[in-house]
């Protein structure tokens, strides 16, 4: 399996859990991140301090280390942007951000990386996503598919043997949960940081095709938020503000949309595996 994701942190914001499950369970992992992160604000007061602001790429990169080793990923490829900050950011016209890169030449580097790791499974992105247009993840939905597109193509220019994916799926925000945690919060008398923006943000539940059980790997995914010290606080009560038990069982599961398979699943679908076993091996 491959992830691709924009920033270091996403792949421990996003099905970080599910990760852990499958390579738990024997399955190789890839992440592709697209940039370095470099225009994220540092979140967390305690480590606010122009040393880490002098070296913020470095950090990051430490942070994404820790994190992606809690997750239990085989492999980390930078796509080798810089971070384009928020939509209509000076930082969107830097030369060498992923927003400014043409989009051929994402997609080629892209694609070039699907011929060498050869995932079965990718998980990206999709639109809508929850309302967040950050460019840097809208760039990597942009480029995912027309890159496994272009890495099976046999007269494509690139480096590597052709490679056909078999299934790509998009990470979901699952409103329902968030519902529940904003009433779970309001059940024991504590401030939900789920406000009116929040609870009237589009509900894209019906787009799930695909729920994989993570009970037993929360904490996994809890770990590698905190690895990212500069971009999570720990005392932030959007992740952290329930009892871990609680928060435990109100994220049981994660939600993906299968946008395609080249194998025959059904749907609902509880394993991002279902059916390669049997395309792969006869």
């Amino acid at each position: 399996m491959l992830s691709i994701h924009a920033h270091p942190d996403d792949e421990s914001s996003k099905g970080a859990a599910t990760t852990a499950k499958y390579t738990d369970n024997g399955a190789h992992a890839t992440l592709v991140c697209a940039t370095g992160g470099e225009e994220g604000d540092i979140l967390n007061p305690a480590v606010n301090t122009p040393e880490v602001l002098a070296d913020l790429f470095n950090v990051r990169m430490a942070e994404l280390k820790a994190a992606t080793d809690i997750i239990g990923y085989d492999i980390v490829e930078m796509l080798g942007y810089r971070d384009s900050g928020m939509k209509d950011s000076e930082a969107n016209e830097h030369p060498d951000c992923f927003w400014a890169a043409p989009m051929t030449e994402s997609i080629a580097r892209f694609a070039t990386m699907l011929r060498r790791f050869r995932p079965h499974v990718v998980i990206s992105y999709g639109d809508p996503m929850g309302g967040y247009d950050h460019p840097d993840h809208v760039r990597v939905w942009e480029i995912t598919d027309p890159a496994i597109v272009l890495a099976a193509d046999p007269t494509a220019d690139l480096d590597g043997e052709p490679w056909q994916v078999l299934k790509l799926y998009n990470s979901m925000w699952s409103k329902a949960r968030m519902v529940a945690t904003h009433e779970k919060y309001e059940e024991l008398g504590l401030e939900s940081p789920f406000d009116k923006r929040w609870l009237e943000r589009p509900d894209h539940d019906h787009m799930i095709t695909t729920r994989i059980d993570v009970q037993g790997w929360y904490q996994r995914r809890s770990d590698a938020l905190l690895a990212h010290a500069t971009q999570v606080d720990p005392t932030s009560p959007f992740w952290f503000g329930l009892p871990d038990d609680v928060m435990a069982s109100l994220n049981n599961e994660e939600c993906f949309e299968r946008v395609w398979s080249k194998v025959e699943t059904a749907s609902p679908e509880i394993d991002m595996f279902a059916g390669i076993e049997v395309a792969t091996h006869g």
